[in-house]
């Protein structure tokens, strides 16, 4: 293996594109947003795109139209629009699991064939968004009637990960479009409490899972779907009513047969989807459940029209490439390591963490596509809140901490339910915020803000340092019409499509996991040690005590 002296020039980080990047920032961290403000009255025209109903406003970040240029070069020189072809035409570009990458094709909206090893996937994709239908419109109707001949009231969709989070942040982001009569709930934690709190609320005669799992093999899921499994058993006279009870997810339907669960009963799922992308598939079931299948369908032409602009549209023009290209400038040439996200909207609670997945487990990787260890920071560490609460815990860290951290604001102008004395000093905050961490404020405006507020002199220069901050924070604005199934789902395929980009500018394949397989398999090794009460000696130090004082201490 090469060490880092040795890097040929092909890599990333010694490219003509990159060098000439780090040679612009040494200029650019000298310049202040608020110079490059008041030199260019026209800032804002030159640097939003507009998409359908969303804006994107990135004005306020530390780039001038020459980091623009620059950062183009860095993705045409990284092919990144060869890529975007390749993905789109199912190339195999998952190298390492060799397998498509295809989730694009779920809410494919031409009449288009897409061949897959010799079959038209998209004919099997509307064979099952038409079974979605059929399913969730029987629940939402009230012709699903579990074993006792009672409607279905409640539905629980058990999964973790991609099968869970997507669903979930969905099913919240959509509750104005929701039926109040059913309830849909999540349950995705090993811990028991979350099955047990879940199953407490709830009848099991009107009780309906989805036990969500690709393979049908993982543990989380597959021990809370056999302990709701059993909690419906103690309920029913008949087990071969269960099937009343329970529908499955998966790409291992005879494994879902084996655990019980009808044949008719299967919604099918496809290797060529990778988890975190499911929710576009029989995965967002729960969706369509909650919300309707209509809405579920509004949501795909959402993605699919930000699939066409992502495919077609210039790079310069490119939302999610222009995404991308901001974030790489941050993360590989300023330092930053975290991208904070900040929807302002009580819906998209679960939208932050929806993206830590996407992003986190794509990027997350320190070997390239050739087999190399990286000499780049690749993915950011990912977090955030509902804005308006983020104020109020971690702001104080944007503003005037030692670290940078790069911030997308995401705002609707208004709501389905639109209340203005609630709305408008929402929206200032969005605004404020975002022009508070663009100035700061000045040693100067410090000390005129405390003499307009009476403070003699002594108190001035006492609390002078406090009152300054340096701004030159960056920040992007995403701001859309209505929190709607369409726009949902053209936010998350710009999400998505960003990820993918800067996967391909640190040359990563960003549709593996195998980090998340490592510690799946030492918890099943020592799930077999923890069945008796032997001191376990066949770890490291500090396992073996940890699992020993376990033992010791565990109810017997």
């Amino acid at each position: 293996m090469q060490t880092k002296s040795a890097i040929p020039a092909t890599y990333t980080s010694h490219s003509p594109a990159w060098l000439a990047l780090q040679q612009h920032q040494k200029k650019m961290s000298l310049q202040t947003m608020r110079q490059l403000f008041s030199e260019d009255a026209n800032r804002f025209d030159r640097f939003h795109l507009k998409f359908n109903d969303i804006l994107l406003d990135f004005s306020k970040n530390i780039i001038n139209s020459d980091t623009v240029v620059l950062l183009h070069n860095l993705a045409r020189e990284r092919n990144v629009s060869q890529w975007i072809a390749r993905l789109f035409a199912g190339e195999k570009i998952n190298h390492t699991e060799d397998r498509a990458v295809l989730h694009t094709a779920l809410r494919n909206q031409t009449d288009t064939v897409l061949l897959l090893d010799g079959e038209n996937i998209l004919h099997l994709i509307r064979q099952q968004l038409a079974r979605m239908e059929e399913i969730s419109d029987s629940i939402r109707q009230s012709r699903w009637l579990g074993a006792s001949g009672k409607p279905i009231t409640d539905v629980v969709n058990i999964g973790i990960g991609g099968s869970d989070l997507g669903p979930k942040m969905a099913t919240e982001a959509l509750r104005p479009y929701s039926q109040t009569h059913l309830g849909v709930h999540f349950v995705s934690n090993l811990d028991e409490n979350h099955i047990n709190d879940t199953l407490q609320k709830l009848n099991p005669e009107t009780t309906l899972f989805i036990v969500s799992s690709k393979t049908f093999t993982t543990l989380e899921t597959l021990t809370n779907a056999q302990t709701a499994r059993d909690w419906v058993l103690e309920n029913i006279e008949d087990p071969v009513l269960l099937a009343k009870h329970f529908l499955a997810v998966s790409s291992n339907k005879k494994a879902a047969i084996e655990f019980g669960i009808h044949p008719d009963n299967i919604l099918d799922m496809w290797d060529w989807v990778g988890g975190r992308y499911s929710l576009w598939s029989t995965i967002g079931l729960p969706i369509a459940i909650a919300a309707g299948m209509d809405n579920f369908r509004a949501m795909l032409r959402g993605a699919h029209e930000v699939d066409l602009h992502f495919r077609t549209a210039p790079l310069e023009q490119n939302i999610p490439v222009i995404m991308a290209l901001l974030g790489i400038w941050y993360i590989n040439f300023f330092g930053a390591t975290t991208q904070a996200i900040l929807p302002y909207d009580e819906h998209m609670k679960s939208f932050p963490a929806y993206l830590q997945q996407a992003d986190m487990e794509s990027n997350g990787k320190y070997v390239d596509r050739n087999g190399q260890q990286v000499d780049y920071a690749t993915g950011p560490v990912i977090f955030g809140e509902i804005g308006i609460k983020g104020q109020h815990a971690f702001y104080q860290l944007f503003h005037q901490g030692t670290h940078i951290v790069p911030a997308d604001f995401l705002a609707p102008i208004t709501d389905l339910h639109c209340i203005a004395c609630h709305h408008r000093p929402l929206m200032a905050n969005v605004f404020a915020q975002t022009e508070a961490l663009m100035k700061g404020r000045t040693h100067d405006e410090a000390i005129h803000e405390m003499q307009q507020q009476g403070l003699s002199h002594e108190q001035i220069m006492q609390l002078l340092p406090y009152r300054i901050f340096p701004g030159n924070r960056p920040t992007n604005t995403l701001l859309f019409q209505t929190l709607d199934p369409k726009t949902l789902g053209s936010l998350v395929a710009m999400y998505e499509h960003k990820i993918f980009v800067q996967g391909i500018i640190w040359n990563i394949n960003s549709f593996d996991q195998w980090g998340v397989e490592l510690g799946k398999k030492l918890a099943k090794e020592i799930i077999d040690e923890l069945q008796d009460d032997r001191p376990v000696t066949s770890h490291d130090s500090s396992t073996n005590n940890l699992i020993n004082h376990y033992k010791r201490n565990r109810p017997k």
